[in-house]
């Protein structure tokens, strides 16, 4: 995260061509666990530019796994849908692309940045094939190859700072019939950890000419805004800072066009928004997996609130779902009677 240059940016609409157009391009990163169909849906629903599914292992599609096509569920409403997909397999990868696109995906998103170790050294695959140009651009030629919709690439800047290759992988894209680039600006060797550097995805920018997306430590409308200014990116994604917060990217969205700040919800609307997050959740996985799977959801929502590390270590022990909805209300009743306020500090949040 290079500098603070604050600015009210320009945010139009991204034209990938096969009649695909992201009209507001603020997107919800995808993330693994994280951005399942209920969030997606409800991150859409408040004003999302553009969601995508969580990374789905090309493998796992071609299997047909109940699990995996569950993953790969599309969100309703405006707005592209997209799915991402991993391999490292060309043949693997189109045909699953196929798949996702008679699924009714209208984007298909290759990941080559995830740093896991599972898959970037188990399985070759995510933020590995920025180490291997050859085999990346056989992936992606034979993806873009495969289906009729935008396919579009995300990725980090390289697999360590001696080989901050993101640049020439963004032409090896284009080249090969990418529409898009979305660049996370660490590399695969910091996984999370020191700042995200806007300012190298400027020269991912300047070296190609389909859309760039910039991604990376964008917490706050702010963020998003240096972030788009340092890299001179065509848009942003937003993941981590979601968590708990599926209204941010619209508040983003807003903030670009206009400079100005839009309110956080009250603390009554956030309950109602947990509580219908919650159910989402319950339908969609189940009453016993949506449970366990809405734990993390629930304690994200509650950061920053006085006593939420009480509440959040008693949600993780409730087995029923009226206990924990019993529990939300016991927990947000005396704090909106009271005119509580969340904070969104770094320190709050992490408390």
């Amino acid at each position: 995260m290079m500098g603070k240059q604050t600015t009210h940016t320009k945010l139009d609409p991204i034209h990938l061509g096969l009649g695909t157009t992201i009209d507001v391009p603020v997107i919800l990163a995808p993330m693994s666990g994280v951005t399942d169909l209920p969030f997606r849906r409800l991150a859409k629903s408040l004003g999302t530019g553009m969601v995508v599914s969580e990374m789905i292992a090309s493998w796992a599609i071609l299997h047909e796994n109940r699990n995996t096509l569950r993953m790969a569920a599309l969100d309703e409403g405006p707005g592209a849908r997209a799915i991402q997909l991993a391999g490292c397999e060309p043949a693997a990868m189109a045909e699953a692309a196929r798949m996702c696109e008679s699924l009714g995906a209208e984007i298909i998103d290759i990941n080559f940045g995830c740093p896991v170790r599972k898959v970037a050294v188990g399985q070759q695959a995510g933020s590995a094939l920025m180490r291997d140009e050859t085999a990346a651009a056989a992936i992606l030629e034979a993806t873009a190859r495969a289906v009729s919709v935008p396919v579009t690439l995300k990725m980090r800047m390289g697999w360590d700072h001696a080989t901050l290759n993101a640049p020439r992988m963004a032409q090896i894209a284009e080249a090969s019939g990418i529409r898009m680039v979305t660049v996370h600006g660490r590399t695969r060797q910091q996984f999370y950890t020191g700042t995200a550097d806007w300012a190298f995805v400027a020269q991912v920018k300047q070296s190609v000419s389909i859309p760039v997306i910039v991604n990376g430590d964008i917490h706050t409308p702010e963020d998003a805004a240096n972030a788009k200014t340092l890299s001179g990116a065509d848009g942003v994604m937003v993941g981590r800072a979601c968590y708990g917060r599926p209204w941010l990217p619209a508040q983003i969205a807003h903030y670009l066009r206009t400079g100005a700040h839009t309110p956080e919800p009250d603390l009554a609307t956030q309950r109602s928004l947990l509580l219908t997050h919650y159910d989402a959740m319950l339908t969609h996985f189940g009453a016993d997996a949506g449970l366990r799977l809405a734990r993390k959801h629930v304690a994200w929502y509650s950061r920053g609130l006085p006593g939420s590390a009480g509440f959040r270590a008693e949600i993780m022990r409730l087995t029923t779902p009226a206990s924990v909805i019993a529990l939300i209300d016991n927990f947000y009743g005396p704090l909106i009677e009271a005119g509580t306020t969340r904070s969104f500090e770094p320190e709050a949040l992490a408390a």
